[in-house]
C-alpha cells in the first residue's frame, strides 16, 4: 500500500495550548530575549510556532517518510546513478563504538583502529582499480574527478608543460566538462561512433601537445564495454597525456579487469555506488581517486601510511604527499560512508566483488531481453551493468515519449529509470536494475512498461495518477487529486 493522502503543513495542524513536553518552572536567574540578543537582530514580532502534541509531531514525518521512495522500499532501475541496496550489517558496523565515537582531531596514535581500517580501504580500493596511489578525501564522485584533474594541472605544471585541453566522449557524464571547467581547462566534445564508441580517428585529430586528459566512462553510458580503450590511452600516452576513467561505472567490471590494466591514469570510485553506501539528494558520499605511482606526489592529503618496526609492531599515521595539491574536504573524508565500502569488500570477499558484477550484468540482460519485445535497444546486442532503450518508436507510433513512460512508473511503484540521457539515444530510458534485484522484480517492472505502452496517450499525459503530486504547472491543474490508499501493482 501507498500513501497517497495530502499530508498537512504543521502549521496547519497546530492547535494553540498543545504540548509535547511540560517544563518545570525554572530554578535558576533567567534573562528575557532582550538582554540575550542585541536588538537589531530581533523581529518586531516573534514567529508564531506551531503548538502540537508529540504523537502529532511523529505522525507527521512517518506519513511524510512513507511518500517518499528508497531503495527499502522501491525498485530503482536508475542507470547510470547505481541505487544498490544498503546491507543494515554495514549500518550496523559502521555504528560500532569506538569508530563512531572518534574525534578527528584525535591524534593518530589514539586511533589506530580506525587508521587500520581506512589504510585497508586504500589498499583494496588501489587493488580493484590496479592503480597504486590512493586519497580518499573527495567526499563525492564528481569532486573526485576535479581532484584528480587538479593532481593532472599540478603534474604538468611541475613538468614545465601548459597543457590546456580535457577531451572526452559525446557520452560522457555531464560532471566531466563541468569538472574539467572549474579546473581551468578548455573542453573538446568529440563525436561517438554509429555504435557509441569512442572515435579513434576524431580523437587523434582531437588530441596533440596542448591535450592534458581524456576523460571517458568504461564501460560507457550505454552500457557496453569500449573494446577500443587501450588503443585510445595510447593515444593519449604517445602525446604525454593522461586518461582519466570516470568510475561510476564500476559495478559492471570490479574484479573482472582494471582501468589501471587497460590504460587508465587515474579514476574515481563512487563509493556510494559501487559499494553501498546510501546516497541521495546530493549527499552523503564519497569519490576515492586512485593515480599511478608518478602522480602520487600530488594527491591531496592526509594518505594513511603503515610502517613495519623491526619487532613486527604495526603503527599507522597520517602524511601529507610532499607536492601535495592540498585538501580537497576536511580531515581524512567522508569516513561514514568509506566505512560502508570497507565492510562491504571484507563482507564479499575478492570472489564476491567479481560475483556481484557478473550478478548485476546478468539482470541487466535478463531485463533488456524480456523488454525487447515492446522497447528497441539501439546499440549493443548484449549489455554489461545498463542498458539504453529508445521510446522513439512508440513515440512515432503511438505518441508515448520516455518521460510519460517514466511518470507513469510511479504509480506501479517503481522509480523511474534516467531518462533522455545519453544524447546520443534519442527518446532515452536508461535501465539498470543492480545486482541484488530478483527475477520476480524484474518480471513485475517489464510487465508494467509493458502495460503502459499500451494505455491511451493522453491518460499517460497526466501521470502520476495515484501520487498526491503530480506535474506542476498545467498537467497539475488539469489532474484532480487520488486522495486516498491506493495499492500499488507489486503489492
Amino acid at each position: 500500500m501507498r500513501n497517497t493522502q495530502a499530508v498537512q503543513l504543521l502549521s496547519e495542524l497546530s492547535h494553540t495550548g498543545r504540548r509535547a513536553e511540560t517544563f518545570p518552572p525554572a530554578d535558576v536567574p533567567t534573562r528575557s530575549l532582550n538582554e540575550m540578543i542585541p536588538a537589531d537582530f530581533l523581529a518586531a514580532q516573534p514567529p508564531q510556532l506551531p503548538e502540537l502534541t508529540e504523537p502529532d509531531v511523529v505522525r507527521h514525518y512517518v506519513n511524510l517518510s512513507t511518500l517518499n521512495m528508497s531503495v527499502d522500499t522501491h525498485f530503482y532501475p536508475l542507470g547510470s546513478c547505481t541505487m544498490k541496496y544498503n546491507p543494515k550489517r554495514h549500518e550496523r558496523l559502521a555504528k560500532l563504538p569506538g569508530i563512531i565515537d572518534v574525534h578527528p582531531y584525535q591524534s593518530p596514535a589514539n586511533m589506530q583502529g580506525l587508521l587500520a581500517i581506512l589504510y585497508e580501504t586504500q589498499e583494496m580500493l588501489a587493488e580493484i582499480a590496479g592503480l597504486p596511489a590512493v586519497s580518499m578525501q573527495p567526499a563525492a564522485g564528481a569532486q573526485g574527478e576535479l581532484t584528480a584533474l587538479l593532481v593532472a594541472s599540478a603534474y604538468f605544471r611541475d613538468k614545465g608543460e601548459h597543457r590546456t585541453k580535457v577531451v572526452f566522449p559525446a557520452s560522457a557524464h555531464g560532471t566531466n566538462p563541468a569538472s574539467a571547467a572549474i579546473a581551468g581547462f578548455d573542453c573538446i566534445q568529440l563525436p561517438a561512433t554509429a555504435n557509441g564508441f569512442i572515435d579513434l580517428d576524431a580523437l587523434r585529430k582531437a588530441v596533440d601537445k596542448n591535450t592534458a586528459v581524456f576523460m571517458v566512462t568504461n564501460p560507457n553510458t550505454l552500457g557496453l564495454f569500449e573494446p577500443d580503450i587501450a588503443a585510445a590511452a595510447q593515444i593519449l600516452h604517445d602525446a604525454g597525456g593522461l586518461v582519466y576513467i570516470d568510475g561510476a561505472n564500476m559495478n559492471a567490471i570490479m574484479g573482472i579487469t582494471r582501468p589501471g590494466d587497460f590504460g587508465g591514469d587515474m579514476m574515481h570510485y563512487n563509493v556510494h555506488k559501487t559499494f553501498t553506501g546510501p546516497h541521495g539528494a546530493g549527499g552523503p558520499g564519497s569519490g576515492p581517486i586512485g593515480v599511478r605511482d608518478f602522480l602520487k606526489d600530488y594527491l591531496p592529503g592526509p594518505i594513511i601510511t603503515k610502517t613495519t618496526a623491526a619487532e613486527g609492531a604495526v603503527t599507522y599515521d597520517l602524511t601529507t604527499p610532499v607536492k601535495s595539491i592540498g585538501r580537497v574536504r576536511t580531515h581524512f573524508g567522508n569516513v561514514g560512508i568509506l566505512l560502508r565500502g570497507y565492510f562491504y569488500l571484507r563482507t564479499l570477499g575478492a570472489q564476491g566483488v567479481r560475483d556481484a558484477a557478473e550478478q548485476a550484468i546478468l539482470n541487466a540482460n535478463y531485463l533488456k531481453a524480456i523488454l525487447a519485445p515492446v522497447l528497441n535497444v539501439p546499440m549493443g546486442k548484449y549489455c554489461l551493468h545498463e542498458f539504453v532503450a529508445s521510446a522513439s518508436d512508440v513515440l512515432k507510433s503511438r505518441g508515448i515519449s520516455a518521460m510519460e513512460i517514466a511518470k507513469r512508473l510511479l504509480d506501479f511503484g517503481f522509480h523511474a529509470p534516467t531518462v533522455y540521457f545519453p544524447l546520443v539515444v534519442p527518446e532515452a530510458l536508461m535501465m539498470e536494475p543492480t545486482e541484488t534485484e530478483s527475477k520476480e522484480t524484474l518480471d513485475a517492472f517489464a510487465a508494467a512498461v509493458q502495460m503502459i505502452l499500451e494505455e491511451d496517450p493522453e491518460f499517460l499525459k497526466l501521470a502520476p495518477h495515484t501520487l498526491p503530486i503530480s506535474r506542476p504547472s498545467d498537467v497539475q491543474a488539469a489532474r484532480q487529486p487520488v486522495l486516498k490508499w491506493t495499492p500499488c501493482l507489486r503489492d
